[in-house]
């Protein structure tokens, strides 16, 4: 489980099952997952999304470490903790202290493992029972072994600067930090570099960097939603919609009075989750892409793998839109030279740590803005099944006051040209929605304000056109806006949560 879910329902969790008994129950809920190769992938990139550099390698007791990170725990901890450790980050378990009583329980903690493991033992006799079945041994006096207790994330990046030091933390600090303590303690801990600016690009578009190409589809994206939405509220149709048809504006009003509003509230929406999409990917682009954020990278390479083959709903819907088309044969090239290349090394830099208080109302935030986005997903989903199918639910056709076989009567083209605006749009939303979710739950970190900003724009161009459109052609079935009005809601309280925790002063060193 990631800091999110971790500290959110912790409390509930205790209230429930009791403090030590829910403490036991989150270790092995990690093991049972971690312990499956599928599992411990989906907590390492799905949770952790880990990216340790190589000057965090090292070794303890001779065993090589990828990360001189770990943790130290009892032995009646160890077998859970080797098996939840790895997917979080965790270069090594040391199990301490070891009595001659505990050597069975430790040889089976030990087998099967997939990370270093390594023992205090009280003695030598204990030491020579369990040599082959663990990778070392350490004691009291191991050099550049350092135990730590308090969970500061700043600590532990200060003790890894030493080359030769391994940091163990005991159980406590994952209680009160949470699972993320080894992702935050990796990334304090990475050297960074200046990000690249503008005037360092140059004028050769083979040369220039992938976030320049993100920025430019980013802002395309944008251009386009504002470009649909002056459209939408001067024309509505365009030329190659009335041949189409084979009606005008106002011969769509004779045959019902509602229709051409449905459309354009059709429209609206679509245009405002078009400019939302341009706002998350010109974030992704300048904030993360740009600093080296290889999730950045991956949030942007999935939303986009959802976003453009939603073009080819019209081989359902029958309706090709010749400006939607040219829109994506445009922006997909500069897509894929956005995503193709890795990310430059790293170049963010870290706020310092802040109260802790602060931090768990952000990762309230954070869970409700990962919720938002997970139902803006399946809101976008149905949205196109409902197109690509029966087009219109009943409180449309309540607010046209018709039915879909009297629109066919009228014109036989008229349900697939409503089906492509609403698949499309559902389209559009499921690709706002996982990057709003992705970003959600892997840039979460203190002094990132640009994660505050961009959700805050790509949630205002989402939400704010679709309520202003439905109130304006009073169309206001609470129903059918229930899900916008919640959606408002769940963001704008997760926002106002995790702002003083997201745009925190960030501080200025040598490595800026």
């Amino acid at each position: 489980m990631p800091d999110w879910t971790y500290h959110p329902l912790r409390g509930a969790a205790a209230a429930v099952l009791g403090e030590r008994r829910s403490q036991r129950t989150a270790l092995r809920l990690l093991a049972s997952i971690g312990s499956r190769p599928a599992g411990a992938r989906l907590i390492a990139r799905g949770f952790g999304h880990r990216h340790p550099p190589q000057r965090l390698a090292g070794e303890t007791a001779g065993v090589p470490l990828t990360v001189r990170l770990g943790i130290s725990v009892p032995p009646s901890l160890a077998h859970d903790t080797i098996r939840a450790m790895p997917p979080l980050g965790a270069g090594v378990v040391e199990v301490s202290p070891v009595s001659a009583a505990d050597v069975e329980t430790v040889r089976e903690a030990a087998a099967g493992r997939s990370i270093p493991v390594v023992v205090r033992a009280r003695d030598v006799e204990t030491e020579a029972a369990l040599e082959p079945h663990v990778d070392g041994f350490t004691g009291d006096d191991a050099r550049h072994l350092v135990r730590v207790s308090d969970p500061s994330v700043t600590a532990a990046a200060a003790a890894l600067a030493d080359p030769d030091t391994v940091v163990l933390a005991r159980p406590e600090v994952l209680v009160e930090a949470g699972p993320g303590w080894f992702a935050r303690v990796t990334e304090a801990a990475t050297p960074t570099a200046p990000a690249p600016r503008l005037r360092d690009l140059g004028r050769a578009p083979r040369r220039w960097p992938a976030w320049w190409w993100a920025l430019l589809v980013g802002l395309g994206m944008t251009g386009a939603g504002l470009g649909a939405a002056v459209i939408t509220l001067g024309p509505v149709l365009l030329w190659y919609d009335r041949d189409y048809l084979g009606m005008t504006l106002h011969q769509l009003h004779a045959a019902n009075h509602h229709l051409v509003h449905f459309l354009q509230h059709d429209r609206i929406t679509m245009a405002g989750t078009m400019v939302a999409i341009g706002a998350l990917y010109t974030g992704l682009a300048v904030g993360g892409i740009r600093r080296g954020w290889p999730w950045a990278r991956e949030v942007y390479l999935i939303s986009g793998a959802i976003g453009f083959p939603t073009l080819f709903y019209f081989l359902a819907t029958g309706f090709v839109e010749p400006l939607h088309t040219a829109t994506a044969l445009v922006l997909f090239p500069m897509y894929l030279a956005a995503v193709r290349r890795t990310p430059h090394a790293p170049r963010w830099r870290l706020a310092s740590e802040g109260p802790e208080p602060e931090r768990r109302r952000a990762l309230v935030g954070q869970l409700l803005l990962i919720v938002t986005g997970a139902g803006l997903f399946v809101g976008g989903a149905v949205i196109s099944v409902v197109g690509l199918t029966g087009v219109f639910v009943p409180s449309d056709l309540t607010f046209l006051g018709t039915s879909t076989p009297m629109l066919e009567a009228v014109n036989p083209r008229l349900v697939p040209f409503v089906a492509h605006d609403r698949a499309g749009f559902g389209g559009a939303l499921m690709s706002a929605a996982v990057a709003i979710t992705l970003l959600s739950a892997w840039g979460w970190r203190r002094g990132e304000s640009w994660v505050f900003w961009t959700l805050a724009a790509a949630a205002t161009a989402g939400f704010l056109p679709a309520v202003v459109v439905h109130g304006a052609i009073h169309y206001t079935d609470f129903l059918h806006l229930a899900p916008v009005y919640l959606g408002i809601a769940l963001t704008g309280t997760g926002l106002l949560l995790a702002r003083p925790y997201l745009c925190a002063e960030v501080a200025t060193g040598p490595t800026d």
